[in-house]
């Protein structure tokens, strides 16, 4: 087993009970980040609810993938501030990130094809057994606990031992998706999660985000599809040119209008 990171500035004590009534889990304001002359994010205000699936919308250059990047500890921003339960936060790296319960599901998922589906799981952490320089691999847990954790949240693949390059596009999707929820605590980044599986297989990755809502883990989804976003998400927040456009309650908007907002066709405050 590798040494517990150092607690990361605002990370959130592990004694005590929580108040009555706490922050939300993650509060952003005013960020900004520019690339030279590009100015990719140009103050994007959002704040994410514990235990909530909180869509993230915009067309193509509208500043999503910086914003997550920032959140994830890929790019620190220029300036703004990020607030982890209620606590400014300076994220260095990604591991800053992960040791804060947050992960990322990207679209190009990150498991190897010819690693099973447990070793995929705990790709980079692996359980080991043993004494000091004489530790090997605990395969035996890895394996038992990969079959708990798809059963947890009703992954349904064929056998953890089978390789994944062996598996449908939606059983991929799950996997990864998997992993992030088992060691995402806190808030799992979802990009585009089903944009190029079926029908079957898009309604079980919904089913499974619905899961993690229910296990109050939060979820950022990123997505174009607006009919996805009407069916599992809580609220959404538009970003237009670098900057929050429009946040709204899902329950209380159509599709019609989040398109509006995304291409600027509907003129909207943060509201909602």
């Amino acid at each position: 087993m590798t040494d517990t990171p150092a607690r990361v500035a605002g990370e959130p004590s592990t004694s005590g009970s929580a108040a009555p009534t706490s922050p939300p889990l993650v509060e952003i304001s005013g960020l900004r980040k520019s690339f030279g002359a590009v100015h990719a994010l140009r103050g994007v205000d959002l704040t994410l609810a514990d235990g909530e699936v909180t869509a993230l919308l915009g067309d193509n250059g509208a500043g999503k993938s910086t914003l997550v990047r920032c959140l994830t500890g890929v790019h620190p921003p220029d300036t703004g501030q990020i607030l982890f339960r209620g606590e400014p936060i300076q994220l260095s790296s990604p591991d800053d990130a992960r040791h804060l319960g947050i992960e990322t599901v990207y679209q190009t998922l990150g498991l190897i094809e010819d690693l099973s589906v447990w070793q995929n799981l705990y790709l980079n952490r692996e359980l080991t057994t043993g004494f000091g320089p004489f530790r090997v691999l605990d395969k035996k847990s890895m394996i038992a606990e990969s079959g708990d954790i798809l059963s947890r949240l009703d992954v349904n693949v064929p056998n953890v031992r089978a390789t994944v390059r062996r598996m449908s596009g939606g059983q991929r999707q799950s996997i990864a998706i998997a992993r992030a929820a088992n060691w995402g605590k806190t808030l799992v980044i979802m990009d585009e999660p089903t944009a190029a599986l079926g029908v079957r297989e898009t309604a079980a990755v919904e089913e499974l985000i619905r899961r993690l809502r229910d296990a109050a883990v939060t979820v950022l989804l990123i997505s174009h599809d607006m009919a996805q976003v009407l069916r599992v998400a809580d609220t959404a927040y538009v970003l237009r040119r670098g900057q929050t456009a429009a946040r709204r309650t899902v329950a209380d908007a159509t599709g019609d209008e989040l398109v509006g907002l995304i291409t600027g066709a509907v003129e909207g405050a943060a509201h909602g």
